[in-house]
């Protein structure tokens, strides 16, 4: 007697029971993955851009938008602050290396960051083609910059202000691509790098022609007022970390902030909210429970005569149990799978939907460790649902239920 073929087919006899269990377990299930990969994803992203930056220096506001202004590139920055201010902190010898960025303009939305050559190192990131800036309006492009902007060496293109389509161009001066960088998956991918003079160069031109004087008056100016927004710093040791960021906060007009603390807050605030849907998932999944158990129950109703018929033709106690049972976890595991294939599909379509900044680096197909506790929840709950209709199929009586046939 194949057990196995026929458990199969009880299930096919009752499409919709089996299909409606199936699907509730596969959206319980989905919804937790779902956001295990969403979870996973943003907090490689995070901390894979932190890549040794232990404090960034900007103007007084909120720690959090500070970090995602200037690390991630995501939020709009705080303010802009003094250079040679900074370099009077940043002169202490406990700071091993500093990285100033200057921002405020944009092209189709990509993000334009005046910095110097420390920055693309600090990635890890090599040069595709081309070379590195060693002049203003010269710049250096990330990976998705170009796919998305189509553009090559020797482009050329206006930058506008803000950090969106659609702001006013800086007609003036346009910038110059020499060099293309490796993809990376970092955020240099998403950046469009140059020094920081460009940046000033951009924004404080000016119609001098009849005015030569004031020409040469305004660069002294510009040179001994330098601005920057914000500025990346590494130390030689965790000794400055301790110390560093509380004195610069203390004594000065700056904020100081170190990074690491403000994603781990980031990270816990996300947690709460996928805490709540993983409830609600787990609800879901309780319901699908209840479902393959009413399945079950109702199947074994109907099919009582039949598994009396099977025990007369030898059937025993235990291959009636195997069938219920297998029922049961048949279509647990199915809906297991249909969930995990589920939650990897939403994904894949809800990234085309994404602005660029915000994409995650890979969608994970394969099954990460985050996900392996599902696969015992899932056998309690068909083990579970199955325990009633396995008694009844275990303790059925052949010559009552034959003689009231």
């Amino acid at each position: 007697m194949n057990i196995n073929r026929l458990s199969w087919i009880n299930i096919i006899r009752n499409p919709f029971n089996s299909i409606l269990s199936l699907l509730l377990m596969a959206f319980g299930i989905g919804i937790i993955s779902l956001l295990i990969l969403l979870n996973k994803s943003i907090e490689e992203k995070l901390y894979s851009n932190l890549n040794g930056i232990d404090m960034v220096i900007g103007a007084k506001g909120s720690p959090l938008q500070l970090i995602l202004s200037s690390i991630y590139h995501l939020d709009n920055p705080t303010g802009n602050i003094l250079l040679e201010e900074v370099n009077k902190i940043t002169s202490n010898p406990m700071i091993e290396l500093t990285i100033p960025l200057s921002l405020g303009d944009s092209y189709k939305g990509f993000r334009i960051v005046g910095t110097n050559h420390e920055y693309p190192k600090l990635y890890k990131v090599n040069l595709a083609t081309g070379k590195f800036w060693d002049q203003a309006m010269e710049v250096v492009i990330g990976s998705n910059v170009v796919e998305a902007c189509q553009l090559k060496i020797g482009s050329t293109f206006y930058s506008s202000h803000g950090f969106v389509e659609g702001g006013p161009i800086h007609n003036k001066y346009a910038f110059k691509v020499v060099g293309i960088l490796d993809k990376s998956n970092t955020i240099i991918d998403q950046l469009i790098l140059t020094n920081s003079e460009s940046i000033s160069k951009v924004h404080n031109h000016k119609d001098h022609s009849n005015h030569s004087h004031e020409i040469v008056e305004e660069e002294c100016s510009v040179k001994n007022s330098v601005m920057i927004t914000a500025m990346l710093v590494k130390f030689r040791s965790l000794v400055g970390l301790i110390n560093f960021p509380r004195q610069v906060n203390e004594t000065t007009n700056l904020q100081a902030v170190v990074p690491a603390f403000e994603i781990n807050k980031l990270i816990s605030l996300l947690g709460l909210g996928s805490q709540s849907i993983n409830m609600i998932a787990f609800f879901i999944i309780v319901v699908s429970g209840l479902s393959i158990f009413i399945s079950l129950y109702n199947s074994l109703k109907r099919r009582r005569y039949e598994l009396a018929l099977m025990r007369v033709h030898g059937a025993t106690r235990f291959q009636l149990v195997r069938l219920v049972f297998q029922e049961g976890m048949i279509i647990s595991i199915l809906g297991l799978f249909v969930g995990i294939l589920f939650s990897r599909i939403v994904l894949h379509i809800v990234s085309f939907f994404i602005v660029h900044n915000y994409k995650p680096y890979s969608i994970q197909l394969s099954l990460i460790k985050e996900e392996l506790w599902m696969f015992p929840i899932v056998l309690f709950v068909g083990c579970t649902a199955s325990l009633i209709p396995i008694i009844q199929a275990y303790r059925i009586n052949i010559p009552k239920t034959l003689s009231n046939v």
